[in-house]
């Protein structure tokens, strides 16, 4: 049946929403395809369903392609698997926590790895069980903290997510490089250039990860790429350190009186103004920033941690973000800020514009725990025999020669840096170059953390209980929608791929001549009999200039035209992405449609 738009539950806006920021969510909801309930929460309208639900189903052809099997599971859980992964607490704040009447504790899910993992511990306890793939297409939820974008960042959201359970590493390689095709195949599908990153796994645990981005001014994402195809998140990339110096013949370090130098632009201009060297000017490479970091830990305690990096580079609290808990002993997520006032003068030791690593000198007189113990994390730039002018911890005291290895040592080393355009790839492909993007898919090697944490065993080929390895496989569902939108628009509204759109063509019948009206009616039952789905806009007393205005904006790939050229035997056929228009004749309206439907599906 035709979509009438006399009756189809629809209201387009000609204004912008007030708190729409990108183009996916002012059109999403300016064409009537999801209407805002509350923060991140949307209310999915007829035309938005049909848009998901073709999506969905291109996902499921590709998942079952692989041999994935499709279950459901509640988005509604208990919280003591959870607890015994220890993501009750990692999660923090992020998740949306609730009590039944009899007090018992339940989260609403943001993933399903503990589930799936006692689904199958439930069911399975053979080697000849496996290895099995499984996948649900449900919705989550995050408490997140600013959700934004329209449905790219909501606190309800649907994902396909998909686990793989095998006990031999040659059948999770194979289940993970399955996944990987089959979602390379879904983006092809979609029209959507989506390059595979390299990725950090995070609180997802896990060895191998890679992030599916859709590369967009408005990701929130930054990747790297070279010309020889090096790729990946920027938490990712990895520094090629300098080779190690001997330390052996290096003069000492020297403490000098450098008044008023808290920054490190007047560090370096006091350095060659008053201990010039004769080889070269002092610049701010050569000089060791220590950055003052807060984490806020899985359990809400406040850890101050000092990073060291060149001077000449800016930390980047997102990477640091990835990689910090694993160095301070948190079993989940961390959040990283810059330390505060409040951070520094419980720390009466750090001298805020001097901090240095703790020095032999601070060592005797304060003893091992120079720093009250505060972690000192470092860039892979730092080390043995590089030589450092970095602070004293004494107010307008720096030290000059600082040999790292010699006269400091660290607690650990830490990607931190900002990553600048020309930094060299890790892989020797070339320099870098910096990309925006939005994560619409993200796969792991999980390993065996969840099936440890919850006992997930079978028996082997020689009768021994052995646990299994997992591999996670998400994808974002409602993210993708909008990612189609974002790409797929112009200054007119939305221009969906024929892969999803609500409808194969929109028919407009203009005109108060009933001839048009009956003619129209006709070419639509004559479509939907060929297989061809229509929106057919037959609203009697709306005026052309609304109906075009509306068939821009809803953005069905082809729209056709049935009025005043119908006197001569002519309806008009109109590409909504290039604008271009061709008269058809009447008899052959049916043909011509079918063609172009059936090239663009």
């Amino acid at each position: 049946m035709p979509l009438r738009l006399s009756n189809l539950f629809l209201r387009t806006l000609r204004d912008n929403p007030a708190d729409a920021e990108v183009a996916s969510h002012r059109l999403l909801v300016r064409a009537g395809y999801i209407r805002r309930a509350a923060p991140g929460v949307y209310s999915w309208l007829p035309l938005g369903i049909m848009v998901l639900r073709k999506l969905e189903a291109i996902v499921r052809e590709e998942m079952d392609r692989i041999g994935a099997q499709e279950i459901h599971l509640p988005a509604l859980l208990p919280k003591e698997p959870y607890e015994a992964t220890g993501r009750w607490e990692d999660y923090g704040d992020n998740i949306f926590r609730l009590q039944d009447r009899k007090d018992a504790d339940y989260l609403l899910a943001p993933t399903h790895e503990e589930i799936f993992t006692l689904l199958v511990k439930d069911l399975y306890t053979s080697y000849k069980d496996l290895p099995v793939s499984l996948y649900q297409i449900q919705t989550k939820y995050r408490d997140e903290a600013r959700p934004r974008a329209g449905l790219l960042r909501g606190r309800e959201f649907i994902m396909k997510d998909s686990y793989s359970f095998c006990l031999e590493e040659e059948d999770q390689r194979a289940a993970y490089d399955a996944h990987r095709a089959a979602y390379l195949r879904i983006f092809e599908r979609l029209g959507l250039d989506v390059v595979p990153v390299d990725a950090v796994s995070g609180a997802m645990g896990g060895s191998a990860s890679e992030e599916f981005l859709f590369p967009c001014e408005i990701g929130e994402d930054t990747f790297v790429e070279s010309d020889g195809g090096y790729r990946a998140n920027v938490e990712a990339v990895t520094t090629v350190p300098p080779q190690e110096i001997s330390v052996d013949g290096l003069p000492p370090a020297e403490v000098h009186h450098t008044p008023g130098t808290d920054t490190i632009e007047t560090l370096v201009a006091a350095a060659n103004a008053d201990h010039p060297r004769p080889d070269r000017p002092w610049t701010a490479a050569d000089t060791l920033k220590n950055v003052v970091i807060a984490v806020v830990m899985p359990d809400g305690e406040r850890r101050v941690a000092v990073i060291a990096v060149p001077g000449d580079r800016d930390v980047d609290l997102k990477r640091v973000e990835a990689t910090v808990g694993e160095h301070l002993g948190a079993a989940g997520e961390v959040t990283v800020e810059a330390a505060t006032a409040e951070d520094l003068e419980a720390h009466p030791l750090l001298v805020r514009g001097y901090i240095g690593p703790g020095l032999e000198l601070e060592k005797q007189v304060l003893g091992e725990e120079a720093a009250s113990g505060i972690p000192y994390l470092v860039d892979p730039r730092v080390v043995p025999g590089t030589r450092w002018i970095t602070g004293a911890n004494h107010r307008d005291q720096h030290v000059f020669g600082l040999v790292a290895g010699r006269d400091f040592t660290w607690d650990g080393v830490i990607e931190s840096v900002v990553v600048q355009e020309g930094d060299p790839a890790p892989d020797g492909s070339g320099p870098l170059r910096t990309r925006r993007g939005i994560e619409l898919g993200h796969i792991f090697h999980l390993g065996k953390r969840y099936a440890e944490a919850l006992g997930l065993q079978v028996l082997d080929v020689n009768g021994k209980l052995s646990t299994v390895t997992m591999g996670s496989y998400g994808f974002g569902v409602t993210r993708v929608l909008a990612a189609i939108a974002e790409a797929n628009n112009d200054e007119r509204g939305l221009v969906w791929p024929g892969s999803v759109a609500p409808a194969d063509v929109h028919v407009v019948a203009t005109g108060k001549d009933p001839a048009i009206a009956e003619a129209a009616e006709t070419l639509v039952a004559s479509l939907e009999a060929q297989g061809v789905s229509v929106m057919f806009d037959d609203r009697p007393k709306v005026s052309p200039g609304v109906k075009f205005s509306d068939a821009e904006l809803v953005g069905v790939p082809t729209i056709v035209v049935v009025g005043r050229g119908l006197a001569e035997g002519m309806i008009e056929l109109k590409d909504r992405r290039s604008g271009q228009a061709e008269q058809v004749p009447v008899d052959d309206a049916v043909t011509a449609v079918v063609e172009r439907v059936s090239s663009m599906r």
